[in-house]
């Protein structure tokens, strides 16, 4: 499945480079028309991460991403900065089917996963973003990529598995707004250690062959971000590639 991505600050559309505030690109796109222009492509869900929400919990940008659910046009996934049960709890409430979870996963596992219990395995997202040094470890960063935890990926999914996590947004940090192309052979190892988890594939794809050598390593969705909003090529290409891929 391919997922459209969208960066929320103060309202505004925007793409960060590997996660920095500093080098930020704003798009002139308001985002219900957003919401409205990929569903009309095909899109059956969106991904929303709320910056200003993840720097501030108290300016959380709920009564926005609620006028975006509210179109009802398709089923959405949002996170950024989650950190309590509250937050967690907010976005269910406005209609929001799947909260993203990154860092919280790392520095408070049994914490995340009474809230996989709670609210069923369909309801989290776990998003594992991973640097992957020189011997292949993959340790996942936490704090918007600033720091390696030491956590490696694989233990930390075992841990989260034991009561049933499902969803997992995986970004290769090297590649993330580079359009450099989606680290393959990542999501490969991942899918076969890990075949019961439904996997989405984030981070490089600058193209549509891009998209097309993620389809033999069969994750199960790809995040499309910085390529859709700068026009790599149109939402409704990015859908047939997959479907052929």
């Amino acid at each position: 499945m391919i997922i459209p991505a969208i960066d929320l600050i103060d309202g505004a559309v925007v793409r960060l480079y590997q996660g920095d505030y500093a080098q930020k690109t704003q798009y002139q796109l308001d985002p219900v028309d957003v919401v409205n222009t990929y569903a009309d492509a095909g899109a059956k869900w969106l991904h929303i991460v709320d910056l200003t929400g993840a720097k501030d919990v108290e300016k959380r940008q709920l009564t926005l991403i609620k006028k975006m659910v509210d179109t009802g046009r398709m089923s959405f996934q949002a996170g950024g900065g989650i950190r309590t049960e509250a937050d967690v709890a907010g976005l269910l409430d406005i209609g929001v089917k799947r909260v993203v979870i990154g860092s919280l996963a790392v520095k408070e596992p049994e914490l995340v996963k009474s809230w996989i219990v709670k609210y069923g395995p369909e309801a989290i997202v776990l998003a594992l973003d991973v640097n992957i040094n020189a011997e292949g470890d993959k340790c996942i960063a936490t704090h918007g990529w600033q720091e390696d935890s030491g956590v490696p990926i694989e233990g930390l999914l075992t841990d989260m598995l034991s009561v049933g996590a499902k969803h997992v947004l995986c970004t290769d940090i090297s590649r993330d707004g580079t359009l450099q192309g989606a680290n393959a052979d990542l999501y490969d190892e991942m899918k076969k250690t890990f075949p019961s988890v439904v996997w989405q594939a984030s981070g490089g794809i600058g193209s549509l062959d891009d998209i097309a050598r993620l389809g033999p390593t069969n994750v199960d969705g790809v995040i499309l971000g910085r390529a859709l909003l700068e026009g790599k090529f149109t939402l409704e290409e990015a859908i047939a590639c997959w479907q052929d891929a």
